[in-house]
């Protein structure tokens, strides 16, 4: 072998050791990240399956001594409502959500195909500068309104807001459709199709990513906020995210901290379950809507 040839089989080697290197530093960092993301979420699931003495004893002990199933059965008791509380959340974030989708699409195939509308890019200067406005500076006002319109306690909040639409997945929808191409829209007018045909039959149908990653989007808003409910809704009808945190106590009227966890778990499911399910979508839609444009 020739030095030069043994040159270059040492540095190919040491290109191969460096390269085995770097996937080994990249696969243990992505495991410690990972470790480090999944342990609230491993402690949140064995802490559900103490007891509350367990929980509240020093030292703190890690497994449980005998797990307790039945907490879940208990957070399934007829007095602590909680079935009742899950149907109003998930009523409420269909609404919301399907609501939203469709007054977003429809305002975004506005944007999308109507640019030459008077002042039309101006306001969709004004829609997108909105999505940078944070969401508590507009919660006084939105209540003074709401209030004495004599909304509070009741869904329409979530109506109206539904049917303003949401600058983001305005956004969205908005992208999306530029991408399609003119000569769909001049097929349908010779068809004679209305704007808004041409919106409900040929658009809307074709944007099933964008529409799943609106609504899944907008669900998960609805069904993981505390904040919005707790400052509209009443104890009776409010959402499982406030009633998680009030209504497991003893007669006492102590939390029973176990239970509020087995709770959360339950709780947390349905938007895992939505994420998981709709995740391709999820990734197709955003990527699709933020490379489109003209």
């Amino acid at each position: 072998m020739t030095t030069s040839a043994y040159t270059q089989s040492s540095q190919a080697a040491r290109a191969r050791a460096r390269k085995r290197l770097g996937r080994l530093l990249t696969y243990v960092i992505l495991g410690l990240i990972t470790l480090l993301v999944m342990a609230p979420v491993v402690w949140l699931l064995i802490t559900s399956l103490k007891r509350d003495v367990e929980y509240l004893s020093y030292p703190i002990t890690f497994l449980p001594a005998v797990p307790q199933w039945n907490n879940y059965l208990q957070v399934f008791d007829p007095r602590y409502h909680f079935l009742e509380h899950a149907w109003m959340t998930a009523f409420l974030a269909v609404t919301y959500s399907t609501l939203c989708v469709l007054s977003s699409a429809l305002s975004g195939f506005a944007f999308a195909r109507f640019p030459d509308v008077k002042a039309s890019n101006k306001l969709f200067g004004i829609v997108v500068a909105m999505i940078i406005i944070p969401t508590i500076v507009t919660v006084i006002p939105q209540f003074m309104i709401l209030s004495k319109l004599r909304l509070t306690g009741t869904y329409w909040p979530w109506v109206l807001w539904g049917l303003s639409g949401s600058p983001f997945h305005i956004f969205l929808f908005r992208q999306f459709f530029l991408s399609f191409p003119k000569e769909l829209e001049d097929a349908a007018e010779v068809d004679g199709c209305s704007p808004f045909g041409i919106f409900w039959r040929i658009f809307l149908p074709n944007a099933q990513p964008v529409i799943a990653t609106s609504f899944i989007l907008n669900f998960v808003w609805v069904w993981g906020d505390w904040f919005t409910p707790m400052i509209y809704l009443k104890a009776d009808n409010t959402t499982l995210a406030v009633l998680i945190n009030t209504v497991f106590r003893n007669p006492a009227g102590n939390l029973i901290t176990t239970l509020t966890v087995a709770g959360t778990v339950v709780y947390i499911l349905p938007m895992v379950v939505v994420f998981f399910l709709g995740q391709r979508y999820i990734l197709q839609g955003v990527v699709t809507s933020g490379l489109a444009g003209r």
